[in-house]
């Protein structure tokens, strides 16, 4: 009987061991990207945030002139309606009305040209991430790779970033030349 016992207790440990042997060799490869870490730091990351703020400047700056032009027009009006007639001011503060909703569509589009701008570049970038993220997660064996928005602790033995960071910028200066 203690025999049995013995010989019982000797195969549940190797039994045991075994599957923690074998749970141990299939350890899942996780690793997570900083995506906001990658806008910030790589090359096509910078050159997006680059063309987006020239944009942005500019449609500013012509925003301001004709913003300009309208309150020098409403100044004056406001000086010369004294000596206007009753149909030149009204026929002035109509053509101001019709410059100010000028104005506001004006900035609707330019918001609108602005986002729509973004979306296409953040797209191309969100491809060219995903694409990194696929070939290196097929060829290192990943199990999952995950973003950190939503990532309540990881530690930076997982973080995979700078290695996407290096290869997104790779691939940029490729096209570049290319």
């Amino acid at each position: 009987m203690k025999a049995f016992r013995f010989a019982l207790g000797i195969s549940i440990i190797l039994a045991l061991g075994g599957v923690e042997a074998a749970r141990a060799a299939d350890v899942a490869k996780i690793g997570v990207i900083d995506l906001q870490r990658v806008l910030d730091v790589s090359s096509p990351g910078k050159a997006i945030q680059a063309e987006l703020k020239k944009k942005r400047d500019t449609l500013e700056s012509d925003l301001k002139k004709k913003g300009e032009e309208i309150e020098k027009l409403r100044e004056r009006l406001e000086r010369e309606a004294m000596v206007m007639s009753k149909d030149v001011r009204e026929e002035k503060e109509r053509e101001g009305r019709i410059k100010l909703n000028d104005f506001k569509e004006l900035q609707k589009r330019y918001r609108a040209d602005l986002q729509q701008l973004e979306k296409k570049l953040m797209n191309q970038l969100r491809d060219d991430i995903t694409e990194l993220v696929d070939a290196m997660g097929k060829k290192e064996g990943y199990l999952l790779i995950i973003n950190t928005m939503g990532v309540m602790y990881a530690p930076n033995s997982i973080d995979i970033t700078d290695k996407l960071i290096q290869q997104l910028n790779a691939k940029h200066a490729k096209k570049g030349k290319g």
